[in-house]
Protein backbone atom coordinates (compact mmCIF):
# COMPACT_ATOMS: atom_id res chain seq x y z
CA UNK A 1 0.00 0.00 0.00
CA UNK A 2 2.90 2.48 0.88
CA UNK A 3 4.51 1.55 -2.36
CA UNK A 4 1.56 3.17 -4.52
CA UNK A 5 0.48 5.68 -2.26
CA UNK A 6 4.21 6.73 -2.82
CA UNK A 7 4.27 6.53 -6.88
CA UNK A 8 0.59 8.05 -6.62
CA UNK A 9 1.78 11.25 -4.53
CA UNK A 10 4.94 11.44 -6.99
CA UNK A 11 2.63 11.30 -10.21
CA UNK A 12 -0.02 13.60 -8.31
CA UNK A 13 2.24 16.50 -7.68
CA UNK A 14 4.07 16.19 -11.22
CA UNK A 15 0.64 16.37 -13.17
CA UNK A 16 -0.71 19.11 -10.64
CA UNK A 17 2.09 21.46 -11.58
CA UNK A 18 2.77 20.32 -14.91
CA UNK A 19 -0.82 21.25 -15.56
CA UNK A 20 -0.43 24.40 -13.82
CA UNK A 21 -3.24 23.55 -11.54
CA UNK A 22 -1.34 24.46 -8.18
CA UNK A 23 1.74 26.25 -7.71
CA UNK A 24 5.23 24.40 -6.64
CA UNK A 25 5.09 25.58 -3.56
CA UNK A 26 1.37 24.60 -2.59
CA UNK A 27 1.98 21.04 -4.24
CA UNK A 28 5.13 20.52 -2.29
CA UNK A 29 2.92 21.30 1.14
CA UNK A 30 -0.15 20.15 0.14
CA UNK A 31 -0.05 17.47 -1.76
CA UNK A 32 2.25 15.18 0.47
CA UNK A 33 0.31 16.12 3.64
CA UNK A 34 -2.81 14.64 2.26
CA UNK A 35 -1.24 11.84 1.71
CA UNK A 36 0.35 11.56 4.88
CA UNK A 37 -3.19 11.35 5.86
CA UNK A 38 -4.56 8.98 3.89
CA UNK A 39 -1.38 6.36 5.01
CA UNK A 40 -2.80 6.82 8.80
CA UNK A 41 -0.06 8.64 9.81
CA UNK A 42 -1.49 12.17 9.77
CA UNK A 43 -0.73 13.10 13.25
CA UNK A 44 3.04 12.51 12.72
CA UNK A 45 3.33 14.99 10.14
CA UNK A 46 4.05 17.69 12.25
CA UNK A 47 7.26 15.18 13.08
CA UNK A 48 8.01 14.72 9.53
CA UNK A 49 7.87 18.52 8.29
CA UNK A 50 10.18 19.31 11.33
CA UNK A 51 12.57 16.85 10.01
CA UNK A 52 12.35 17.61 6.80
CA UNK A 53 13.02 20.91 7.29
CA UNK A 54 16.07 20.24 9.71
CA UNK A 55 17.84 17.81 6.96
CA UNK A 56 17.76 21.22 4.52
CA UNK A 57 18.16 24.19 6.77
CA UNK A 58 21.79 23.79 5.60
CA UNK A 59 20.88 23.97 2.09
CA UNK A 60 18.38 26.14 2.22
CA UNK A 61 20.86 28.50 4.21
CA UNK A 62 23.41 27.94 1.63
CA UNK A 63 21.21 29.28 -0.92
CA UNK A 64 19.99 32.58 0.37
CA UNK A 65 23.94 33.87 0.74
CA UNK A 66 24.83 32.02 -2.47
CA UNK A 67 22.69 33.99 -4.13
CA UNK A 68 23.78 37.14 -2.14
CA UNK A 69 27.03 36.61 -2.50
CA UNK A 70 27.48 35.93 -6.32
CA UNK A 71 24.66 38.02 -6.83
CA UNK A 72 26.91 40.99 -5.64
CA UNK A 73 30.02 39.44 -7.67
CA UNK A 74 27.49 39.94 -10.44
CA UNK A 75 26.57 43.31 -9.79
CA UNK A 76 30.52 44.59 -9.39
CA UNK A 77 31.40 43.33 -12.24
CA UNK A 78 33.62 39.87 -11.62
CA UNK A 79 32.28 37.73 -14.29
CA UNK A 80 31.63 40.62 -17.02
CA UNK A 81 34.70 39.05 -19.11
CA UNK A 82 33.99 35.86 -19.34
CA UNK A 83 29.99 36.80 -20.14
CA UNK A 84 31.71 39.29 -22.37
CA UNK A 85 33.31 36.63 -24.30
CA UNK A 86 30.45 34.45 -24.59
CA UNK A 87 28.10 37.03 -25.55
CA UNK A 88 30.56 38.10 -28.59
CA UNK A 89 30.84 34.42 -29.79
CA UNK A 90 26.68 34.09 -29.63
CA UNK A 91 26.18 37.78 -31.45
CA UNK A 92 22.47 38.13 -32.08
CA UNK A 93 22.40 34.19 -33.49
CA UNK A 94 19.57 31.89 -31.85
CA UNK A 95 21.43 29.02 -32.87
CA UNK A 96 24.86 30.37 -31.13
CA UNK A 97 23.20 31.73 -28.22
CA UNK A 98 22.02 28.30 -27.22
CA UNK A 99 25.06 26.38 -27.78
CA UNK A 100 26.48 29.50 -25.64
CA UNK A 101 24.51 28.40 -23.15
CA UNK A 102 25.60 24.87 -22.66
CA UNK A 103 29.24 25.64 -22.90
CA UNK A 104 28.56 28.79 -20.56
CA UNK A 105 26.73 26.74 -18.03
CA UNK A 106 29.19 23.40 -18.42
CA UNK A 107 32.11 25.86 -17.39
CA UNK A 108 30.92 27.30 -14.48
CA UNK A 109 29.75 23.86 -12.85
CA UNK A 110 33.57 23.27 -12.76
CA UNK A 111 32.92 24.31 -9.05
CA UNK A 112 30.70 21.54 -8.60
CA UNK A 113 27.57 24.09 -7.40
CA UNK A 114 24.71 23.88 -9.67
CA UNK A 115 23.20 27.00 -7.48
CA UNK A 116 26.16 28.71 -8.47
CA UNK A 117 26.37 27.67 -12.12
CA UNK A 118 22.92 28.70 -12.99
CA UNK A 119 23.03 31.57 -11.33
CA UNK A 120 25.63 32.83 -13.55
CA UNK A 121 24.22 31.27 -16.59
CA UNK A 122 21.00 32.80 -15.94
CA UNK A 123 22.37 36.25 -15.13
CA UNK A 124 24.51 36.21 -18.44
CA UNK A 125 22.47 34.59 -20.69
CA UNK A 126 18.44 35.75 -19.65
CA UNK A 127 18.82 39.42 -21.26
CA UNK A 128 19.85 37.95 -24.55
CA UNK A 129 16.72 35.59 -24.68
CA UNK A 130 14.67 37.98 -23.51
CA UNK A 131 15.88 40.61 -26.12
CA UNK A 132 15.39 38.17 -28.72
CA UNK A 133 12.18 36.78 -27.98
CA UNK A 134 13.88 33.29 -27.61
CA UNK A 135 12.27 30.54 -25.90
CA UNK A 136 13.30 30.29 -21.89
CA UNK A 137 12.50 26.84 -21.07
CA UNK A 138 15.22 25.99 -24.02
CA UNK A 139 17.91 28.02 -21.90
CA UNK A 140 16.86 26.12 -18.42
CA UNK A 141 16.66 23.54 -19.69
CA UNK A 142 20.19 23.25 -21.68
CA UNK A 143 21.60 24.53 -18.35
CA UNK A 144 19.92 22.17 -16.33
CA UNK A 145 21.60 19.30 -18.74
CA UNK A 146 25.31 20.63 -18.88
CA UNK A 147 25.18 21.07 -15.26
CA UNK A 148 23.72 17.55 -14.87
CA UNK A 149 26.48 15.68 -16.76
CA UNK A 150 29.07 18.33 -15.32
CA UNK A 151 27.36 17.23 -11.07
CA UNK A 152 29.48 13.85 -11.61
CA UNK A 153 32.79 15.24 -10.40
CA UNK A 154 33.70 13.87 -7.30
CA UNK A 155 33.29 17.62 -5.23
CA UNK A 156 29.60 17.62 -6.84
CA UNK A 157 28.36 15.25 -4.53
CA UNK A 158 26.86 12.36 -6.32
CA UNK A 159 30.18 10.60 -7.31
CA UNK A 160 31.23 10.80 -3.53
CA UNK A 161 27.86 9.39 -2.21
CA UNK A 162 28.49 6.68 -4.07
CA UNK A 163 32.08 6.42 -3.30
CA UNK A 164 31.14 6.49 0.53
CA UNK A 165 28.27 4.14 -0.09
CA UNK A 166 30.12 0.81 -1.67
CA UNK A 167 33.00 2.04 0.32
CA UNK A 168 35.27 2.74 -3.13
CA UNK A 169 37.59 5.49 -4.06
CA UNK A 170 35.53 8.47 -5.74
CA UNK A 171 38.63 8.49 -8.33
CA UNK A 172 38.00 4.81 -9.55
CA UNK A 173 34.64 5.73 -10.15
CA UNK A 174 35.25 9.15 -12.16
CA UNK A 175 38.16 8.95 -13.91
CA UNK A 176 36.71 5.46 -15.95
CA UNK A 177 33.73 7.14 -16.88
CA UNK A 178 34.77 10.32 -18.54
CA UNK A 179 34.77 9.12 -21.84
CA UNK A 180 31.31 8.28 -21.34
CA UNK A 181 29.91 11.97 -19.65
CA UNK A 182 32.42 13.36 -22.30
CA UNK A 183 29.83 11.65 -24.56
CA UNK A 184 27.18 12.88 -22.62
CA UNK A 185 28.13 16.44 -22.27
CA UNK A 186 28.38 16.13 -26.30
CA UNK A 187 25.33 15.18 -26.87
CA UNK A 188 24.34 18.12 -24.77
CA UNK A 189 26.45 20.16 -27.01
CA UNK A 190 24.52 18.59 -30.32
CA UNK A 191 21.11 18.74 -28.57
CA UNK A 192 22.16 22.70 -28.25
CA UNK A 193 22.82 23.00 -31.94
CA UNK A 194 19.27 21.67 -32.70
CA UNK A 195 17.48 23.38 -30.53
CA UNK A 196 19.26 26.39 -31.76
CA UNK A 197 18.69 25.90 -35.38
CA UNK A 198 14.99 25.36 -33.97
CA UNK A 199 15.15 28.76 -32.63
CA UNK A 200 16.96 30.36 -35.41
CA UNK A 201 14.37 29.29 -37.70
CA UNK A 202 11.55 30.81 -35.43
CA UNK A 203 13.24 33.89 -35.46
CA UNK A 204 15.66 34.58 -37.83
CA UNK A 205 19.59 36.11 -37.52
CA UNK A 206 19.37 39.13 -35.84
CA UNK A 207 21.68 42.16 -36.71
CA UNK A 208 23.03 44.82 -34.03
CA UNK A 209 21.57 47.43 -36.27
CA UNK A 210 17.80 45.47 -36.55
CA UNK A 211 17.87 45.33 -33.10
CA UNK A 212 18.85 49.37 -32.57
CA UNK A 213 15.92 49.66 -34.76
CA UNK A 214 13.46 47.45 -32.81
CA UNK A 215 14.45 48.97 -29.72
CA UNK A 216 13.85 52.27 -30.85
CA UNK A 217 10.80 51.26 -31.47
CA UNK A 218 9.66 49.04 -28.65
CA UNK A 219 9.62 50.62 -24.84
CA UNK A 220 10.98 47.80 -22.46
CA UNK A 221 9.52 47.94 -18.97
CA UNK A 222 11.70 45.35 -16.40
CA UNK A 223 13.45 45.40 -13.41
CA UNK A 224 16.73 45.06 -15.30
CA UNK A 225 17.23 41.64 -15.61
CA UNK A 226 17.08 37.67 -13.88
CA UNK A 227 17.91 39.28 -10.25
CA UNK A 228 15.39 41.64 -10.52
CA UNK A 229 16.55 44.85 -10.23
CA UNK A 230 20.54 43.33 -9.71
CA UNK A 231 21.79 46.11 -11.91
CA UNK A 232 22.28 43.65 -15.04
CA UNK A 233 20.56 46.61 -16.68
CA UNK A 234 19.27 44.59 -19.11
CA UNK A 235 16.13 45.68 -20.27
CA UNK A 236 16.29 49.21 -19.22
CA UNK A 237 14.22 52.01 -21.69
CA UNK A 238 16.04 53.55 -23.49
CA UNK A 239 19.49 50.96 -24.03
CA UNK A 240 21.70 51.02 -26.89
CA UNK A 241 21.58 47.92 -28.45
CA UNK A 242 25.22 46.96 -28.25
CA UNK A 243 24.75 47.41 -24.71
CA UNK A 244 21.75 45.43 -24.54
CA UNK A 245 23.28 42.33 -26.68
CA UNK A 246 26.25 42.17 -23.76
CA UNK A 247 23.62 41.34 -21.34
CA UNK A 248 25.06 42.79 -18.23
CA UNK A 249 25.63 47.21 -18.57
CA UNK A 250 28.88 48.33 -18.96
CA UNK A 251 27.72 51.62 -16.88
CA UNK A 252 25.98 50.33 -13.88
CA UNK A 253 26.64 51.87 -10.70
CA UNK A 254 27.29 48.79 -8.54
CA UNK A 255 30.96 48.28 -10.83
CA UNK A 256 33.66 47.55 -8.56
CA UNK A 257 36.81 47.98 -11.25
CA UNK A 258 39.20 48.82 -8.78
CA UNK A 259 38.31 45.92 -6.08
CA UNK A 260 38.17 43.28 -9.45
CA UNK A 261 41.41 41.45 -8.25
CA UNK A 262 40.07 41.19 -4.78
CA UNK A 263 36.66 39.76 -5.97
CA UNK A 264 38.33 37.15 -7.99
CA UNK A 265 40.96 36.17 -5.47
CA UNK A 266 37.91 35.57 -3.03
CA UNK A 267 36.15 33.90 -5.08
CA UNK A 268 38.89 31.40 -5.39
CA UNK A 269 39.39 30.91 -1.86
CA UNK A 270 35.46 30.66 -1.67
CA UNK A 271 35.63 28.19 -4.13
CA UNK A 272 38.88 26.15 -3.02
CA UNK A 273 37.54 25.56 0.63
CA UNK A 274 34.21 24.48 -0.82
CA UNK A 275 36.19 21.58 -2.76
CA UNK A 276 38.68 21.49 0.24
CA UNK A 277 35.63 21.05 2.57
CA UNK A 278 37.81 23.37 5.21
CA UNK A 279 34.18 24.74 6.69
CA UNK A 280 30.85 23.65 6.30
CA UNK A 281 29.34 24.88 2.96
CA UNK A 282 26.64 27.04 4.44
CA UNK A 283 29.37 28.72 6.70
CA UNK A 284 31.21 29.74 3.90
CA UNK A 285 28.95 31.71 1.77
CA UNK A 286 27.68 33.22 4.92
CA UNK A 287 31.20 34.40 5.35
CA UNK A 288 31.93 35.61 2.12
CA UNK A 289 28.39 37.03 1.59
CA UNK A 290 28.99 39.24 4.52
CA UNK A 291 32.54 40.09 3.75
CA UNK A 292 31.69 40.74 -0.01
CA UNK A 293 29.27 43.17 0.86
CA UNK A 294 31.29 44.64 3.70
CA UNK A 295 34.39 45.72 1.22
CA UNK A 296 32.32 46.22 -2.25
CA UNK A 297 29.87 48.12 -0.26
CA UNK A 298 31.06 49.97 2.60
CA UNK A 299 28.15 51.94 3.19
CA UNK A 300 25.39 50.77 5.03
CA UNK A 301 22.66 52.15 2.69
CA UNK A 302 24.55 50.42 0.13
CA UNK A 303 24.67 47.52 1.66
CA UNK A 304 20.64 47.26 2.39
CA UNK A 305 20.39 48.21 -0.88
CA UNK A 306 22.04 45.02 -2.32
CA UNK A 307 20.54 43.17 -0.07
CA UNK A 308 16.92 44.35 -1.13
CA UNK A 309 18.08 43.84 -5.21
CA UNK A 310 18.45 39.84 -4.77
CA UNK A 311 16.06 39.53 -1.76
CA UNK A 312 12.98 38.41 -4.27
CA UNK A 313 15.46 35.38 -5.30
CA UNK A 314 16.24 34.52 -1.71
CA UNK A 315 12.68 34.43 -0.57
CA UNK A 316 11.65 32.43 -3.41
CA UNK A 317 14.41 29.86 -3.54
CA UNK A 318 14.22 29.64 0.49
CA UNK A 319 10.60 29.14 0.70
CA UNK A 320 10.37 26.37 -2.18
CA UNK A 321 13.60 24.56 -0.50
CA UNK A 322 11.70 24.33 2.40
CA UNK A 323 8.32 23.60 0.73
CA UNK A 324 10.52 20.53 -0.67
CA UNK A 325 11.34 19.82 2.74
CA UNK A 326 7.80 18.94 3.43
CA UNK A 327 7.36 16.36 0.42
CA UNK A 328 10.96 14.97 1.38
CA UNK A 329 9.59 14.84 5.45
CA UNK A 330 6.46 12.90 4.10
CA UNK A 331 8.07 10.66 1.67
CA UNK A 332 10.66 9.56 3.60
CA UNK A 333 8.82 9.73 7.38
CA UNK A 334 6.07 7.57 6.35
CA UNK A 335 8.50 4.98 4.80
CA UNK A 336 6.77 5.02 1.24
CA UNK A 337 10.58 5.75 -0.59
CA UNK A 338 11.68 2.44 1.21
CA UNK A 339 8.71 0.85 0.37
CA UNK A 340 8.90 1.97 -3.69
CA UNK A 341 12.54 0.91 -3.61
CA UNK A 342 12.50 -2.08 -2.09
CA UNK A 343 9.59 -3.21 -4.59
CA UNK A 344 11.72 -1.85 -7.41
CA UNK A 345 14.94 -3.92 -6.44
CA UNK A 346 12.40 -7.10 -5.57
CA UNK A 347 10.81 -7.07 -9.05
CA UNK A 348 14.62 -7.43 -10.90
CA UNK A 349 14.07 -10.70 -12.57
CA UNK A 350 16.99 -13.14 -11.60
CA UNK A 351 17.67 -13.35 -15.43
CA UNK A 352 19.06 -9.86 -14.69
CA UNK A 353 21.39 -10.85 -12.20
CA UNK A 354 24.82 -10.64 -14.25
CA UNK A 355 23.50 -7.25 -15.60
CA UNK A 356 23.33 -5.25 -12.72
CA UNK A 357 25.13 -2.25 -13.38
CA UNK A 358 22.89 -2.08 -16.29
CA UNK A 359 20.31 -2.36 -14.37
CA UNK A 360 21.69 0.17 -11.76
CA UNK A 361 22.10 2.75 -14.39
CA UNK A 362 18.95 2.27 -16.31
CA UNK A 363 17.00 2.43 -11.98
CA UNK A 364 19.27 5.61 -11.51
CA UNK A 365 17.31 7.43 -14.22
CA UNK A 366 13.85 7.64 -12.59
CA UNK A 367 15.06 7.53 -9.01
CA UNK A 368 17.18 10.08 -8.44
CA UNK A 369 14.66 11.87 -9.90
CA UNK A 370 11.68 10.83 -7.95
CA UNK A 371 13.84 11.23 -4.74
CA UNK A 372 16.87 12.83 -3.10
CA UNK A 373 20.62 11.74 -4.07
CA UNK A 374 20.98 10.48 -0.44
CA UNK A 375 17.87 8.51 -0.39
CA UNK A 376 18.89 6.78 -4.02
CA UNK A 377 22.95 6.41 -2.91
CA UNK A 378 22.83 5.56 0.77
CA UNK A 379 19.25 3.39 0.57
CA UNK A 380 18.86 1.80 -2.75
CA UNK A 381 22.13 1.29 -3.78
CA UNK A 382 23.92 -1.02 -1.94
CA UNK A 383 21.02 -2.90 -1.88
CA UNK A 384 21.80 -3.12 -5.68
CA UNK A 385 25.32 -3.72 -4.98
CA UNK A 386 24.55 -6.89 -2.89
CA UNK A 387 22.33 -8.33 -5.55
CA UNK A 388 25.66 -8.12 -8.26
CA UNK A 389 28.06 -9.01 -6.03
CA UNK A 390 25.66 -12.69 -5.90
CA UNK A 391 26.76 -12.67 -9.53
CA UNK A 392 29.63 -11.51 -10.10
CA UNK A 393 29.43 -7.85 -10.46
CA UNK A 394 31.98 -5.74 -8.68
CA UNK A 395 31.20 -2.55 -6.86
CA UNK A 396 32.54 -0.64 -8.81
CA UNK A 397 30.78 -1.15 -12.26
CA UNK A 398 27.90 -0.74 -10.07
CA UNK A 399 29.20 2.43 -8.57
CA UNK A 400 29.93 3.97 -12.15
CA UNK A 401 26.61 2.58 -13.68
CA UNK A 402 24.69 5.06 -10.94
CA UNK A 403 25.62 8.06 -12.03
CA UNK A 404 24.24 7.75 -15.37
CA UNK A 405 20.93 9.33 -14.07
CA UNK A 406 22.46 13.06 -12.96
CA UNK A 407 21.54 14.73 -16.11
CA UNK A 408 17.94 14.01 -15.45
CA UNK A 409 18.40 14.33 -11.27
CA UNK A 410 19.24 18.09 -12.01
CA UNK A 411 15.60 19.12 -12.59
CA UNK A 412 14.31 17.17 -10.19
CA UNK A 413 11.57 19.00 -7.87
CA UNK A 414 14.09 17.52 -4.99
CA UNK A 415 16.85 19.83 -6.00
CA UNK A 416 16.93 22.97 -4.54
CA UNK A 417 19.24 24.36 -7.26
CA UNK A 418 16.46 23.83 -10.00
CA UNK A 419 14.25 26.53 -8.34
CA UNK A 420 16.71 28.94 -8.63
CA UNK A 421 17.54 28.67 -12.24
CA UNK A 422 13.58 28.73 -12.98
CA UNK A 423 13.11 31.79 -10.21
CA UNK A 424 15.45 33.56 -11.78
CA UNK A 425 14.79 32.74 -15.46
CA UNK A 426 11.25 33.32 -14.40
CA UNK A 427 10.31 30.07 -16.09
CA UNK A 428 7.05 27.81 -14.67
CA UNK A 429 8.45 25.16 -13.06
CA UNK A 430 5.85 23.00 -14.68
CA UNK A 431 6.85 24.18 -18.32
CA UNK A 432 10.78 23.46 -17.59
CA UNK A 433 9.37 20.20 -16.40
CA UNK A 434 7.41 19.24 -19.49
CA UNK A 435 10.22 20.36 -21.84
CA UNK A 436 13.42 19.06 -20.38
CA UNK A 437 12.48 15.52 -19.20
CA UNK A 438 12.34 13.63 -22.16
CA UNK A 439 15.66 15.29 -23.40
CA UNK A 440 17.61 14.96 -19.77
CA UNK A 441 16.46 11.44 -19.99
CA UNK A 442 17.68 10.66 -23.22
CA UNK A 443 21.00 12.12 -22.15
CA UNK A 444 21.22 10.05 -19.54
CA UNK A 445 20.60 6.99 -21.29
CA UNK A 446 23.65 8.39 -23.77
CA UNK A 447 25.81 8.66 -20.81
CA UNK A 448 24.80 4.98 -19.70
CA UNK A 449 24.88 3.62 -22.98
CA UNK A 450 28.13 4.77 -23.91
CA UNK A 451 29.38 3.42 -20.34
CA UNK A 452 28.74 0.23 -22.10
CA UNK A 453 29.67 0.47 -25.61
CA UNK A 454 33.53 1.71 -23.63
CA UNK A 455 33.80 -1.38 -21.24
CA UNK A 456 33.30 0.98 -18.38
CA UNK A 457 30.15 -1.20 -16.95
Amino acid sequence: MLTILGFAMIATFLVLIMLKKMSPIAALVLIPALFCVFVGKGGKLGDYVIDGVTSLAPTAAMLMFAIVYFGVMIDVGLFDPVVRGILRFCKADPLRIVVGTAVLAAIVSLDGDGSTTFMITVSAMYPLYKRLKMSLVVMTGVAAMANGVMNTLPWGGPTARAATALKVDASDIFVPMIPALAMGLLFVLVLAYVLGRRERARLGVLTLDEVRVEESETVLVGAGGPAGGSGTGADLPGEPAEEGLQGLDPDRPTLRPKLYWFNALLTVVLLTAMIMEWLPIPVLFLLGAALALTVNFPHMPDQKARIAAHAENVLNVSGMVFAAAVFTGVLQGTGMVDHMAEWLVGNIPDGMGPHMAVVTGALSIPLTYFMSNDGFYFGVLPVLAEAGHAHGVSSLEIARASIAGQPLHMSSPLVPAVYVLVGMAKVEFGDHTRFVVKWAALTSLVVLGSALLFGIV
